[in-house]
């Protein structure tokens, strides 16, 4: 079992930037590969970005790519998104997940989700 909880959400002007942090409890959070997705309201989960347990591998969304950058510290079990050039179309509710099974872009391939944290871009 590992719990996920989402900070950094808020409202941002369109162009600006916010940066996301998750943090991890319970299993050894290393282990982990770690996800995040968004979902607007009356749409599908999106996969946003992912991370592998060591941070050598990433992978984007087509929307997000060289916009928004996924990072972690194992030894502070913190997984951060950070959002630069912010779009209104970036508004969503974001969460975390982690997967000890796969770099996934699927939101099946994560077994544990946190609650999800607020993104607000304005024009």
């Amino acid at each position: 079992q590992v719990q996920l909880t989402e900070s950094g959400g808020g409202l941002a002007q369109a162009g600006g930037s916010l940066r996301l942090s998750c943090a991890a409890s319970g299993r050894t959070f290393s282990n982990f590969h770690m996800g995040w997705f968004r979902q607007a309201p009356g749409k599908d989960r999106d996969f946003v970005a992912a991370i592998s347990w060591s941070g050598f591998t990433t992978k984007y969304a087509d929307s997000v790519k060289g916009r928004f950058t996924a990072s972690r510290d194992n030894a502070k079990t913190t997984v951060h998104l950070d959002m630069n050039s912010l779009k209104p179309e970036d508004t969503a509710v974001y969460f975390c997940a982690a997967s000890l099974s796969a770099v996934g872009v699927r939101p099946e391939d994560y077994t544990y989700w946190g609650q999800g944290t607020q993104v607000t871009v304005s024009t």
